[in-house]
């Protein structure tokens, strides 16, 4: 017997947080009134956040496209196809309304199953650069909702909405001295470190060669994410350049952090990648950015991000091949020494904000 209400939505997307955490928020504002599905593969994170939340998870097996044609790419096609198939059966016992997604490999067999089953849809694509699904598969989109103004060109429908990124709304209640609180933290300035939730090396490595000189000598709170992979790694080699990081008390070492709000909110100085659900929430918590792009993500999309931070005066931007601790250090000490810099990134970037993203979003879906 299929499981009917009187109104049901699927929210799809997944594989990186710049996916699955603004699906996360529209799903949540959705599921005040309505059933929600989540949709994604339960081999990766979304898995766990979306169950974490209480939404019922439905599975589809699919990972990223080979680049080649080799043998790989002719065994992902037959798993698309069984993935498509799976969505179609979810489409036809649970009857959604319409479908919500955030882009990326995760949601293509979704958005295929909703073409076939005439089943309406919309995307929304977080990246300067839309993703190869958003670019290909918006066209029969009932709505398509965008982060940046830049990526309309690429979008062939005319129902696009530049909204933003869908974020928390504790972003924009949480104050910086709560933050701080929760984290246990003193009330002066306070720089983070994060690569994303699975960290950055050439970021983790070089940060580690100047953490003494900014937590000891110029007494700043620094919270570091190393990521879960490289956590050990940077620990051992934080003991030999700092060993008395602990006695200190300036640095907070964590693999991952379950509360990114407070650790943002937190923060003066964000170090970060430059995915563009990071740069959001940095924008949403009055931080000056220093961004160094992931230099192989996929459409080069990291760059283009940061890029446009450049050109709206909201970052300081370094290549990952320039990125050495001298390079890292000046930067730093470009925001210290100049308090009014600081506070015209802080400016900026929290211009670019949008608090708004998800309402409109899930205005967009009732609506269909």
């Amino acid at each position: 017997m299929s499981e009917t209400y009187k109104k049901a939505y699927f929210v799809t997307g997944g594989g990186t947080g710049g996916h699955i955490y603004p699906a996360i928020a529209v799903a949540d504002a959705l599921s005040k009134e309505t059933k929600v599905y989540y949709i994604g593969n339960k081999r990766n994170m979304e898995f766990e956040l979306a169950t974490k939340k209480g939404y019922k998870f439905l599975h589809v097996g699919i990972s990223g496209m080979p680049r080649k044609l080799n043998p790989k790419f002719f065994y992902w096609g037959i798993r698309l196809v069984r993935a498509i198939l799976y969505s179609i059966r979810y489409i036809k016992k649970y009857k959604p309304n319409a479908v919500f997604a955030t882009g990326g490999y995760v949601s293509a067999p979704m958005i295929f199953a909703c073409i076939i089953t005439k089943t309406p849809y919309m995307m929304h694509d977080c990246d300067a650069m839309p993703g190869l699904v958003t670019r290909k598969l918006s066209k029969r989109a009932k709505f398509v909702s965008l982060a940046f103004e830049k990526a309309k060109k690429f979008i062939q429908n005319k129902r696009v909405i530049v909204t933003g990124n869908p974020i928390r709304p504790e972003f924009q209640t949480l104050s910086k001295d709560d933050a701080r609180k929760n984290l246990e933290l003193k009330n002066k300035i306070t720089m983070t470190v994060m690569g994303g939730s699975q960290g950055a090396k050439s970021i983790n490595n070089t940060v580690v060669e100047v953490l003494k000189e900014f937590a000891q000598d110029k007494n700043l709170q620094i919270i570091f994410q190393t990521g879960k992979k490289n956590y050990d790694e940077i620990l051992e080699k934080l003991k030999l350049v700092y060993p008395a990081w602990e006695q200190d008390g300036n640095v907070i070492l964590k693999p991952y952090f379950e509360d990114m709000i407070s650790v943002l909110k937190a923060s003066d100085i964000v170090i970060s990648r430059a995915g563009s659900l990071s740069l959001s929430e940095i924008c949403a918590s009055e931080a000056a950015p220093i961004l160094i792009p992931y230099p192989h993500a996929a459409a080069n999309h990291q760059r283009i991000n940061a890029k446009y931070f450049v050109e709206m005066g909201a970052c300081i931007y370094i290549e990952d091949k320039d990125l050495d601790p001298n390079k890292l250090r000046d930067s730093i000490y470009s925001l210290l020494d100049n308090p009014i810099k600081m506070e015209y990134l802080k400016q900026n970037s929290s211009y670019l904000a949008k608090f708004d993203a998800t309402e409109k979003i899930v205005e967009c879906i009732k609506s269909l």
